[in-house]
C-alpha cells in the first residue's frame, strides 16, 4: 500500500531533525573508553542540549592530516600542545568564540581557536619502595647512576617530544651530553606511555616518564601511595589538551555551545578523576583533595607552538645523536 504524501513528507522531516541534532566530536580512543571521561562527558551535555553526541575515535592528529577537509565531524578534542601548529596549519579550524577568563592553566592563554580542556606537568615518576631518595633536580637525575629509567619515543609519543623539548629547553647545545647519560640508564625507550608505564609498575625500572598527575590514580583507584613525581628545582614542562571547531561543522552552534560546555563546572569536575589531570577551568580550591595534595613545580616551562616547532628538528638531532653514541 503507498504512504500518503504527507507521511512521507513527515517522516523526511523527522530523520532530518533528528540528523540536524546530532553532534559528532572526533576523539583519542581513551577519550570514549568506558573509563574515559567520555560517557559522563556525552550523558552531561545531551542533557543540555536535548542532542545526540557521538564520540568517533582514533589518533586525531593522523586523522586529521590524511583526511583533510574530506573529515567529517564537529569538533576535535584531544590534540596535544605539541601537535597545535600542525593542526592549525591545515586551516580546518574555525574560532570558539569562548570567553577565556575560567581558564586557571598556568601559563597565558590567549588562543582563539583552540581551548585546553586539561593539563600537567611531564615528570618522572618513581616507586617509594625502589627508590627512597628521588632527584631533587634535572642535573641530579643525569649525574646519578643508581637510578634506572623507562620513557617514551619521542618520535612516537607526547609525552616522549615533551622530554625532548624539555632537555632541549634547559640545556640547549648541551643536550647532547644529557641523552649521552640518560640513555646509559636506560632500561628501554618504548613508543608510548602505555606500554612504558605497565614495565614501571611491574618493576622493570625505578622511574617511568609520565606527569606529576599519574600518582593521583594510584591514590584514589588502588588506595597505592608508593608512587610519587619526582619535582625537579628547574621546573617542569607543561602540556595539555585542547579542542577546536572544525571550520566545516554541520553543526556550528551546537559545537560551539559543546566549547562552552567544555569550560563548564560540570565538565571540569568530569576531567580530574576520570582523565587524570588538572582541569583546566577550575581553580585549585575546587580540585579533588587528592590532587590538591599533590606537590606543584614552582616553575612551569611552556613553549609556544612556533617555539617547539623551531625546537624540535635541532632538539632531535641531539636526541638521535646522544642514544646511538
Amino acid at each position: 500500500m503507498r504512504r500518503p504524501l504527507y507521511a512521507t513528507i513527515a517522516a523526511l522531516t523527522l530523520a532530518g531533525a533528528a540528523q540536524a541534532d546530532t553532534l559528532t566530536v572526533l576523539a583519542p580512543d581513551y577519550f570514549g573508553s568506558s573509563w574515559g571521561p567520555g560517557p559522563a562527558i556525552k550523558e552531561g551535555f545531551e542533557a543540555r542540549c536535548d542532542c545526540t553526541l557521538d564520540f568517533r575515535t582514533g589518533d586525531v592528529l593522523p586523522r586529521l592530516m590524511l583526511d583533510g577537509a574530506r573529515l567529517e565531524g564537529d569538533v576535535i578534542i584531544g590534540l596535544g600542545t605539541d601537535e597545535l601548529l600542525r593542526a592549525r596549519q591545515t586551516g580546518l579550524f574555525a574560532g570558539h568564540g569562548q570567553d577565556l577568563s575560567p581558564l586557571s592553566v598556568p601559563v597565558e592563554w590567549t588562543d582563539d581557536v583552540f581551548i585546553p580542556f586539561n593539563w600537567s606537568y611531564i615528570a618522572f615518576v618513581y616507586d617509594t619502595t625502589r627508590l627512597e631518595t628521588p632527584p631533587a633536580s634535572f642535573a641530579e637525575l643525569v649525574e646519578r647512576d643508581d637510578i634506572s629509567l623507562i620513557w617514551q619515543d619521542p618520535r612516537s609519543s607526547g609525552a616522549g617530544l615533551a622530554l625532548m623539548l624539555w632537555v632541549d629547553q634547559l640545556y640547549g647545545d648541551d643536550a647532547l651530553r644529557i641523552w649521552e647519560n640518560l640513555a646509559a640508564k636506560t632500561v628501554t625507550v618504548t613508543a608510548g606511555w602505555s606500554e612504558a608505564y605497565g614495565m614501571f609498575t611491574n618493576g622493570e625500572a625505578d622511574m617511568v616518564l609520565s606527569y606529576t598527575t599519574s600518582p593521583a590514580y594510584h591514590i584514589m583507584a588502588e588506595d597505592d601511595e608508593t608512587k610519587a613525581a619526582a619535582i625537579f628545582e628547574e621546573g617542569h614542562y607543561f602540556t595539555a589538551e585542547a579542542a577546536g571547531v572544525l571550520a566545516g561543522a554541520s553543526q556550528p552552534d551546537l559545537a560551539r555551545d559543546f566549547m562552552a560546555y567544555i569550560l563548564s563546572e560540570e565538565f571540569q569536575q568530569m576531567i580530574a578523576t576520570a582523565n587524570w589531570s588538572y582541569p583546566s577551568a577550575l581553580p585549585r580550591d575546587d580540585w579533588p583533595e587528592v590532587f590538591r595534595d599533590l606537590p606543584l613545580p614552582e616553575t612551569a616551562i611552556f613553549l609556544s607552538e612556533d617555539e617547539a616547532d623551531a625546537r624540535r628538528s635541532p632538539a632531535l638531532a641531539h636526541w638521535l645523536d646522544g642514544m646511538t653514541r
